[in-house]
């Protein structure tokens, strides 16, 4: 697969900020989304802008791949090279017809011909083969119905059940390419707001230092609404907050943490300097490194 322009695939500019690149990346999911686009390549399109946030939010990633070594590309050729040497090329799926949302399958099914059978020995079953479901974690949180493409061309409802982990796979018997069982291995999307851990969620929230400092009520997102949470008098930054039962489904329901982010106001003009002197003056006993 060739070299891909992941900035442009996010129209943005190759300098762009953080927020920038999440800003863009929302629209563009919520634009391209299988659920609700009307567009002829929608998941492809998806799929894109999936990989491309996966790159350019991650600040490792994204030097890599300003350098031209980016590490999905690595994975991507690997993949590639793998197919081809096991003789998987030829099943009349591209990549991108094979990998994605609606067609989630990928150039690798292994199975083939069977092997020759000893005269008086029961046939062997067809071997199972494995892919990946790529699945939105609101998807993951309240359950779903899938409807996706097998190799064959036929499409099948896959029902997804609520509080699946990534990893877990579902069983779709004898609906692989050879007769055998197909398994659909999960793998999550990418979330602009959250990230997973078990059954747990995750979510960094922004405050001010006067929040921080003498408390306050903040509005904070939850997989299925936004409640108002109240933060503590002299909250610090790394905090974790627990909200009970806001994380994912299962024999034991995970919870939801809120970490707290103190952000400094930027001194913009001579006032907001003026106000900094202020508190050095007011607070020059404190030290946040005193021993």
């Amino acid at each position: 697969m060739g070299h891909k322009d992941y900035y442009k695939i996010l129209n943005v500019k190759k300098s762009a900020t953080n927020d920038e690149i999440k800003k863009s990346y929302r629209r563009l999911a919520r634009k391209y989304h299988p659920d609700v686009s009307k567009e002829r390549d929608a998941e492809t399109r998806f799929k894109e802008v999936n990989e491309a946030y996966e790159i350019l939010s991650n600040k490792k990633k994204r030097a890599e791949y300003d350098m031209g070594r980016s590490v999905w590309s690595h994975q991507q050729n690997y993949q590639s090279s793998y197919a081809g040497n096991h003789g998987f090329g030829g099943s009349g799926f591209s990549q991108e017809q094979s990998a994605g949302f609606g067609d989630i399958f990928e150039s690798m099914f292994g199975g083939g011909r069977g092997q020759p059978r000893s005269r008086g020995r029961r046939p062997t079953a067809p071997a199972s083969q494995t892919t990946t479901l790529h699945l939105d974690l609101e998807d993951v949180h309240t359950g779903a119905k899938k409807t996706i493409r097998l190799p064959s061309g036929a499409k099948v409802d896959v029902k997804i059940p609520k509080g699946i982990e990534e990893g877990k796979k579902i069983r779709l018997k004898g609906k692989a390419s050879n007769g055998g069982d197909l398994y659909l291995k999960i793998k999550l999307n990418k979330h602009p707001d959250f990230s997973v851990e078990g059954k747990d969620i995750y979510l960094d929230l922004l405050l001010s230092p006067w929040e921080a400092a003498l408390g306050a009520s903040v509005k904070v997102k939850t997989l299925s609404s936004s409640i108002k949470l109240q933060i503590p008098a002299g909250a610090y930054t790394g905090q974790k907050m627990r909200l009970r039962g806001k994380g994912l489904f299962g024999r034991v329901v995970g919870d939801q943490y809120v970490v707290i982010n103190i952000m400094t106001p930027p001194v913009m003009n001579d006032a907001d300097k003026k106000m900094y002197e202020t508190m050095k003056n007011h607070f020059k006993k404190w030290s946040p490194r005193a021993d």
